[in-house]
């Protein structure tokens, strides 16, 4: 546990705040983990729910929430939500003409207020997204991926496709990269030779999958390098994991938005080839000439 005591002077960031606290959540009790599982997936509600309405909605009593935030290293629970209250009073960027758009479309019928909820879902996913994440951090994963001796990206379900697309483009710069699992195989089976020289880019959103939680836990024994993408700080593949992104996944629709998380791997995209050495540019401008001299793409000379 960590007992230290963060003076009121010294105010981190909010993002350290809820860090902090989930590099915690193991070592918690039911009751106190309970508190800050709530919290990790509601971060938006810690500066301005008074400490009865958020110990309400997570079910707990208040002190628990007290005791929570002692875990993570403050002496009470107004000193662990200070951070949040100060981003509030500070304001966030305005929009005001995206603002009037959005309140526009949502005048109009039932199809105009879906269109009007999903761009404003959407927009507000990449948003939270790239506010939450910086650049030291992408490129510490970069590096893992571009040092690996195998990087496996692993997703299933709606995260699948998105998996092996970004597992298609990354093998073009670095060709240790590979996507698990393969047709008819679990995700398990393809890290059987997997060890300490390894990367696991696992992802996973609520609901978790077993899967992949079974499959972070057999890379973690084997000594790989975890880097885990979720959309909540309680997720259980963030627990251990080396690199931990959140990417929020919110939408009005049934279905779980994946606009945020394509963004996040392009992004990631981005820092490996960035990371990779100068014939990694060469090698992508070869294969791509060689599809054009074979015909691949189509032309408007045909």
């Amino acid at each position: 546990m960590n007992d230290m005591i963060v003076p009121s002077h010294d105010s981190p960031a909010p993002a350290e705040v809820l860090d902090r606290l989930a590099g915690e959540l193991q070592e918690l009790t039911p009751e106190v983990r309970k508190a800050a599982a709530y919290v990790l997936e509601n971060p938006n509600e810690i500066g301005v729910s008074s400490v009865r309405e958020i110990a309400r909605a997570a079910k707990v009593k208040p002190n628990t929430l007290v005791r929570m935030a002692r875990t993570a290293g403050f002496d009470g629970f107004e000193e662990f939500r200070k951070p949040f209250r100060e981003e509030i009073r500070q304001g966030r960027d305005s929009f005001p003409d995206r603002a009037r758009w959005l309140q526009s479309l949502s005048k109009g019928g039932k199809l105009d207020g879906l269109y009007a909820e999903m761009a404003r879902a959407s927009i507000a996913n990449i948003e939270a997204l790239y506010s939450s994440t910086d650049t030291p951090a992408l490129k510490a994963a970069a590096d893992e991926i571009v040092e690996a001796r195998t990087t496996y990206v692993l997703g299933v379900g709606i995260a699948n496709a998105i998996a092996r697309n970004f597992a298609y483009l990354a093998a073009m710069a670095v060709d240790s990269v590979t996507s698990i699992p393969r047709d008819g195989s679990l995700p398990v089976d393809g890290l059987v030779r997997a060890g300490k020289d390894d990367v696991l880019v696992a992802m996973t959103f609520r609901p978790y999958r077993r899967e992949i939680v079974e499959a972070v836990e057999t890379a973690l024994a084997q000594g790989v390098t975890i880097i885990g993408i979720s959309d909540s700080l309680a997720s259980p593949i963030l627990a251990n994991a080396k690199h931990r992104f959140v990417v929020p996944m919110e939408t009005p629709q049934f279905f779980t938005s994946t606009v945020a998380l394509s963004a996040f791997l392009e992004t990631l995209m981005a820092f490996v080839i960035a990371d990779a050495d100068a014939e990694v540019i060469a090698n992508i401008e070869r294969f791509h000439e060689r599809r054009h001299a074979l015909g691949i793409y189509w032309s408007e000379q045909e």
